[in-house]
């Protein structure tokens, strides 16, 4: 059995997205023939932390780990609240103070490709003996952070091993960068880090297919479109809400706000008295401020739940339960080829998908392919609100539902296949 070494930052007891796409690969890699050993911190400093997945860990999959140095523990003598807005994705906002600011301008330009940049050297080194054991020739790097990045890059240089890099999301041309109040030497030494690994790699593998056309303007290595996934097989019959609920499931950043929707569910409300005795908005997961004065300024707060964050099983048994699954995505065009985790537990809960994002974004590609949902732009105002109109009436009948195609071959298992192919 071929024996692989997965290099994460991300792992249980981490909670959110990032930690499900290799937590899966890991589960199914040995029913193809392939071991993986995983290398993870021993001491990481987690924005979300979900002790639920921790049993998801497969058995005796051998896990190997060392310390990291992170700066968010020292920065928290300072401002505790504030430094975990940003460790934990809210780094745009209306209301940032001037302390925010500063620690915006000293992450984006001190820690170079990111905050886990002192995890390298010694991960190379601990690495490098695990390595001159003789059992380990092939080496998986994922990231963000993309720091890990820099791990295999090292390896690749100093043994000579095969080394795949993993990208759950582009490096310099995501839309956060912009936030972080780079200088310009700072852009380049990012453009030359993502360049380096780019070329020096002998395997890419990304979550979309925008953000492989990116990287084939970069490198001319073999780039592969592996998405995320679901790991359910669930066929339906939980029940669903008495409302007409419409539920976002996971972090709704300053950036993804639509404004939109906030507007046209205010029209119904206001229209429809049918519509306001049963609409219900849920939101689980971290909702910026900005989000939620949107929401308030526009009239919906009584209509409004906050859940707050879910555990993993708690997530999928709200998404299964909810009349229609809100997917949101920022509307530039840094983030079309964006594939939120979130879309393809929401395939698997069988529940009506209403999206919003850029136009020609790939997410809208895979709902319309799926039959299971509509996607919206953000001026799509008559529309957004006709469809709205359209799944209450058929709430209404209790017969809102849809028939999805094709979304096998968005299980992890499926998945898995083609990443061994890879490996």
């Amino acid at each position: 059995m071929k024996k692989v070494l997965i290099i994460t930052y991300y792992w249980p007891p981490a909670g959110g997205p990032g930690v499900q796409r290799w937590l899966k690969f890991v589960k199914y890699l040995p029913d193809f023939k392939i071991l993986p050993v995983v290398y993870i911190p021993e001491n990481p400093n987690y924005p979300i932390v979900d002790e639920s997945i921790v049993n998801e860990i497969p058995k005796g999959i051998n896990i190997y780990k060392h310390p990291i140095r992170e700066p968010y523990a020292l920065a928290r003598l300072f401002s505790g609240k504030k430094v975990k807005r940003i460790s934990s994705g809210i780094i745009k906002s209306t209301d940032q103070s001037f302390i925010e600011s500063i620690l915006l301008w000293v992450r984006g330009n001190f820690f170079i490709p990111d905050a886990r940049k002192n995890w390298v050297r010694p991960s190379v080194r601990f690495l490098t003996q695990i390595i001159d054991k003789g059992e380990i020739d092939t080496v998986i790097t994922t990231g963000p952070p993309h720091s890990v990045h820099l791990i295999g890059l090292q390896l690749k240089l100093n043994k000579g091993v095969k080394w795949l890099a993993d990208f759950r999301d582009p490096w310099t041309s995501i839309g956060y960068h912009k936030e972080l109040k780079l200088t310009a030497k700072s852009q380049k030494k990012h453009k030359r880090l993502e360049y380096e690994v780019l070329n020096s790699a002998d395997t890419i593998v990304v979550t979309s297919k925008t953000t492989k056309k990116e990287f084939q303007g970069v490198t001319n290595k073999p780039i592969a479109v592996i998405t995320n996934g679901f790991d359910s097989d669930y066929r339906g019959g939980t029940p669903l809400t008495e409302s007409f609920t419409i539920a976002h499931i996971g972090s709704l950043l300053s950036g993804r706000n639509p404004k939109v929707l906030w507007h046209v569910l205010a029209e119904l409300l206001k229209e429809n008295v049918d519509f306001k005795k049963h609409f219900k908005l849920r939101l689980a997961g971290v909702v910026s401020e900005d989000v939620l004065h949107c929401i308030h300024d526009a009239g919906l707060k009584e209509h409004t739940e906050i859940v707050g964050y879910l555990s993993h099983g708690e997530a999928m048994l709200l998404q299964q339960e909810s009349q229609v699954l809100l997917l949101v995505e920022i509307d530039s065009d840094e983030t079309k080829g964006i594939l939120p985790g979130k879309l393809f537990e929401y395939l698997s809960a069988k529940r009506p998908i209403l999206a919003i994002g850029p136009n020609d974004w790939d997410a809208a590609q895979i709902i319309a392919d799926t039959h299971s949902g509509t996607t919206f732009g953000y001026g799509s105002e008559i529309e957004l609100k006709n469809v709205i109109l359209k799944w209450f009436a058929a709430y209404k009948d209790k017969n809102l539902a849809i028939e999805t195609i094709g979304v096998e071959k968005y299980s992890r298992r499926e998945l898995t296949r083609e990443l061994a192919k890879i490996i």
